[in-house]
């Protein structure tokens, strides 16, 4: 599968990495802030960080997530405000974060910072049918904590 990204940003390439897989067993690829002057974003607080790209997934058969480093939301607090950013294979606009600091500290964003991760996987549009009644399993309706610890 292709992925094709764009610069949407003249930093991109020179003073901001393009994603890229660090290892070969990498699932996702870094995102950067592509910022003019660093920004920080107190405790509690939140804000959205461009990152001087946007893509072209090739089809309706794949999504890309926006996903929270692990460090980041571990160490500081700062993770992505919708928990997962999804970007539709249709949207060609730039790619920005929506960060929320959930630490008791303000945290600052460098440019050029790793702020997300991108993923890309597979989608299933399901075919939605309306139904009077659904198949029985064991579980049934139990919801919330319902199948233990």
């Amino acid at each position: 599968m292709e992925l094709k990204i764009k610069a949407v940003s003249e930093k991109i390439g020179r003073e901001i990495p393009a994603p890229f897989y660090a290892s070969a067993g990498a699932a996702a690829m870094d995102l950067h802030a592509c910022l003019d002057e660093a920004v920080t974003l107190p405790a509690g607080g939140r804000t959205v960080v461009p990152t001087g790209i946007a893509i072209a997934l090739p089809s309706a058969e794949y999504v890309a997530l926006v996903l929270a480093r692990s460090g980041l939301g571990i160490k500081h607090g700062v993770v992505p405000s919708n928990c997962v950013g999804v970007i539709d294979s249709d949207y060609r606009g730039e790619i920005m974060v929506g960060l929320y600091n959930s630490g008791e500290s303000d945290y600052t964003v460098q440019p050029g910072d790793r702020i997300a991760q991108l993923m890309v996987v597979p989608v299933v549009q399901a075919k939605v049918t309306l139904a009077d009644e659904l198949d029985e399993t064991d579980r049934g309706a139990g919801g919330f904590g319902s199948t233990g610890r």
